[in-house]
């Protein structure tokens, strides 16, 4: 049982770092590079709304109560990333992340939901051999959030740095990192299969 805990909560933690599943490094990256240290209670609560949506979505495959097609989780991703993206480029140095976050709670929600069900394949073959499939969602889904908070933490140190030893000011270091984020996600929107 404790062997079975573990590779879950090992496979949820290698889904975030996964080379292949770059998109969720790249959400992260543009959710949490506005925040600063200081703003941790509402990092842990974005993260924590990726994962329960991204639990909820993988009991609503695993369970065969939604299929959506394949082509279309793969362009909304993007998509997502895309519009979290221009919004910190647009709202860079104002204080729309602080006071409200009306926008990325929902694209978290969204993110989560989405990007859960894009995992159908690799969740049915790492559940097949659980006794119980919802608890083995929810050990993955502890791995993911643990994964997510890593990275977090990592994309907040790299904004400190940037901040403090290399002068970035806050509004620019924003600009530029999510500019990037949206440079690299353009290309996955136009060459997405929904456009043929």
């Amino acid at each position: 049982m404790i062997d079975n805990f573990l590779a879950h909560l090992q496979n949820g933690i290698y889904h975030i770092f996964n080379a292949n599943a770059y998109d969720h490094i790249l959400f992260l990256i543009v959710l949490s590079v506005p925040y600063l240290f200081k703003d941790w209670k509402r990092i842990l609560f974005l993260v924590s709304v990726f994962t329960l949506a991204h639990c909820l979505s993988l009991m609503l495959v695993v369970y065969k109560i939604i299929s959506i097609s394949q082509t279309l989780i793969d362009f909304l991703i993007p998509v997502i990333i895309f519009i979290v993206g221009l919004f910190n480029v647009f709202t860079a140095g104002k204080k729309s992340h602080t006071n409200t976050f009306g926008l990325l709670f929902f694209a978290t929600l969204f993110f989560g939901l989405v990007h859960g069900l894009g995992f159908t394949d690799d969740l049915n073959r790492l559940v097949a051999t659980s006794e119980s499939k919802w608890i083995a969602i929810l050990e993955i889904g502890l791995g993911i959030e643990i994964g997510q908070l890593i990275l977090c933490f990592v994309v907040l140190f790299i904004s400190f740095l940037s901040q403090t030893l290399f002068r970035f000011s806050k509004r620019d270091w924003v600009m530029v990192s999510s500019s990037i984020v949206v440079g690299i996600v353009l290309p996955m929107l136009i060459r997405s299969e929904l456009w043929s």
